[in-house]
């Protein structure tokens, strides 16, 4: 895999989740039996979050990342931000429900609204390879992030157990479209997952395309679920 690896075009990309955005919570806990919720809670674990850090979670879609990290920052300062704006319109309620004030706005991974070194921690799940050039929303991320901080990345990929492997492709490929958008009405948009998620780079092709950027001196990832996703840890 290339390092060189282009992302989808972000017009189509936005309309997508434009589409998707009301039912999108729905599907995801359908689709995943829940699971995508433990995974978030291990990428929060691993970042070395801890009170009074400051956040920036991109991506952030409903927001679920961004209350994860604020639970445990608490006081610290935790900010969302997402191109679509539709997928952000329940983050705001989610996270008061909750009792927490998180900062939730409109922006785009490659081109962030941030001065150089503004948080501690930054992260972006199930969104970079929907990155039109990945590179550059990694070294974004990686612009924002103060020296000694980290870029969390969590991402589908593809299972590497040859059984697992071949079961997980047949749910990915027929039933996940059809599901997806029996709940949402738009099947094409759970083709796409699954087409971007076997195509896009993981597990060491992950990290040579991170490296690539020069924003990182280390990249460290973990397997989850037999590798239906990983985590990145991209070290500043």
């Amino acid at each position: 895999m290339s390092v060189d690896y282009n992302g989808p075009d972000a017009t189509k990309v936005k309309s997508m989740f434009k589409e998707i955005a009301s039912r999108y919570d729905k599907a995801n806990d359908y689709l995943s039996f829940g699971i995508h919720h433990l995974w978030r809670k291990k990428v929060v674990k691993w970042s070395g979050a801890s009170v009074g850090n400051s956040v920036l979670d991109c991506a952030t879609g409903t927001g679920d990342l961004a209350i994860e990290f604020k639970k445990v920052v608490k006081a610290g300062k935790v900010v969302g931000t997402d191109f679509c704006a539709e997928m952000l319109e329940p983050a705001p309620q989610k996270a008061s429900a909750k009792g927490y004030d998180i900062q939730f706005s409109v922006a785009d991974v490659m081109d962030l609204p941030f001065e150089d070194k503004s948080f501690d921690i930054t992260s972006i799940a199930f969104g970079i390879r929907n990155v039109q050039d990945p590179k550059k929303g990694l070294s974004e991320l990686a612009r924002v992030t103060r020296p000694g901080g980290c870029v969390m990345v969590l991402e589908f990929g593809q299972p590497n157990l040859p059984i697992f492997s071949q079961a997980f492709n047949l749910y990915s490929k027929y039933v996940l479209p059809k599901v997806g958008g029996l709940i949402t009405g738009k099947p094409q948009a759970y083709s796409y997952l699954e087409d971007s998620s076997s195509n896009f780079p993981c597990r060491k092709d992950f990290v040579a395309l991170a490296l690539s950027t020069n924003a990182f001196h280390k990249v460290d990832f973990v397997s989850l679920s037999g590798g239906i996703a990983y985590i990145y840890k991209c070290y500043i």
